[in-house]
């Protein structure tokens, strides 16, 4: 499920804020990092209203007066609210906003991992195709905007005009 991830979670977020400054690779990052909660066996903290916000409010706090690198650190909490839309956390209640329903995650695993084969196929089909439309959209196939992708996580501005 990690196509379904990076690739909805870049391209919805171009999509809602058109801003070529946010870095884009933080953003990837935050819409994947909850899948690491597999590893504890199922979700925790990362698939929270609670959890994202937390980390967006660390960010701003230990940012404070440094604004180029509050804007590169965003990205990360903004991909983890795109995680929580894109599994559909925001459909169990007790997860989602945990801890105000209670103090467990409620029942279940990950919903990423619970799904029906052909639905999770589709999924990450459909974020194959968002990594494609990404890549033609910013014109990656060009070395210097892979380039700055690469090195700063932003986009040429010249082509999301």
């Amino acid at each position: 499920m990690i196509c379904w991830f990076a690739g909805a979670g870049v391209a919805g977020v171009w999509l809602i804020f058109k801003s070529p400054a946010l870095d884009y690779r933080l953003v990837m990052v935050g819409s994947v990092l909850p899948l690491g909660e597999a590893f504890l066996g199922g979700p925790r903290a990362l698939h929270t209203l609670a959890g994202a916000v937390a980390v967006l409010l660390v960010a701003v706090i230990a940012t404070r007066g440094r604004r180029l690198l509050r804007r590169r650190l965003i990205g990360l909490p903004i991909g983890m609210l795109m995680h929580l839309v894109l599994d559909g956390s925001w459909t169990r209640a007790e997860l989602f906003w945990w801890p105000f329903f209670g103090q467990g995650f409620g029942d279940g695993g990950l919903g990423e991992w619970g799904r029906p084969l052909g639905v999770s196929i589709v999924l990450e089909s459909a974020g194959v195709a968002a990594l494609v439309w990404c890549w033609r959209r910013f014109v990656m196939s060009d070395p210097a905007n892979r380039a700055l992708f690469l090195r700063t996580g932003h986009l040429n501005r010249k082509v999301t005009t």
